[in-house]
């Protein structure tokens, strides 16, 4: 009964329709059709009552749905939210291995924060040292994929456009000097947007630091090579990487152990062995928590060592 007192809510009442005779008003009156009329058109009056309760009940059936994706939805998103978490404690303990696990049993995701942590992660087991020539080339052109899947979830991601650079530079080493100089341009587009998105990240601001520093230190042959294949090819000064490496710092201090190692080896190149010397002891004694950290200790302290055996 309740559903049908809904159903007749629902269907529209029947139009006006005309009387046979003149002198023949019904009993009904001016009149819609009787309850004789309507039991005798039953056909009608079921095909209008089903499509009505077909209507309700998809109806029904619509708001329960949509309030399961909305459910769903909000699951997904706080298993994304949960995921990058377990991913950020993983990088900061340096578990490289740990990560990398974690990170591609989602290599199908959409979702851009965690595609860039999947490139980084590649990139990272690409760069230990356990790992083999063969194996770190999959690694590179896996990482770059993921790279370039983030960007295109999410251009607005200053960490995308970060890692797709790092990607597309690693890949250069595999391509010719041809490749490389021609992607140089890219790898600086996507550091200057990243820096642009987020002014505070000093890695972002590092990276370009580097690719200014690359420049610089360019070897004759290779600018030769340029200057034939580009009109205007890309250049650098060590004084404008110098200026990153120091912005780097400022925006977050000792936050990177290349950082400022490459501070030293800059002033060591503009011929300053004071200020070199000082930024190579806090390269040196920086903590090591991961292998490159423990790589730019050893480099440090080489430097180091040859300030000592000249004096």
């Amino acid at each position: 009964m309740a559903l049908a007192a809904r159903l007749w809510r629902v269907v529209p009442p029947r139009p006006w329709l005309p009387v046979g005779a003149a002198s023949g008003r019904s009993r009904c009156g001016p009149r819609r059709l009787c309850g004789s009329e309507v039991v005798g058109n039953g056909g009608a009056f079921k095909r209008s009552l089903l499509l009505s309760a077909l209507s309700y009940l998809g109806f029904e059936t619509y708001q329960v749905i949509s309030q399961a994706a909305l459910v769903c939805a909000a699951a997904t998103v706080f298993r994304v939210e949960e995921i990058l978490e377990q991913a950020d404690y993983l990088y900061e303990s340096g578990e490289t291995e740990k990560l990398y696990q974690l990170l591609t049993q989602y290599k199908e995701s959409e979702d851009a924060e965690l595609l860039w942590r999947l490139a980084r992660a590649s990139r990272d087991i690409a760069q230990l040292s356990g790992t083999s020539e063969e194996e770190k080339k999959l690694l590179v052109y896996e990482a770059l994929e993921y790279a370039k899947r983030a960007l295109e979830k999410n251009e607005s991601s200053f960490a995308a456009h970060k890692w797709y650079a790092i990607c597309i530079s690693d890949v250069g080493d595999y391509e010719g000097i041809k490749a490389k100089i021609a992607n140089a341009y890219t790898i600086k587009e996507h550091f200057e947007k990243a820096i642009e998105l987020n002014p505070k990240d000093a890695t972002s601001i590092h990276l370009m630091g580097i690719w200014c520093y690359t420049f610089a230190e360019m070897p004759w042959y290779q600018r030769r090579i340029a200057k034939v294949l580009f009109a205007a090819p890309p250049s650098s000064t060590y004084e404008e990487a110098l200026g990153y490496f120091h912005r780097a710092e400022q925006v977050d201090p000792n936050f990177y152990s290349k950082n400022l190692l490459l501070l030293g080896k800059t002033y060591l190149k503009l011929h300053n062995k004071k200020l070199a010397a000082f930024w190579l002891m806090k390269a040196k004694d920086h903590p090591a928590h991961t292998e490159e950290d423990k790589q730019v200790q050893t480099e440090a302290a080489q430097l180091l060592t040859g300030f000592s055996d000249k004096s």
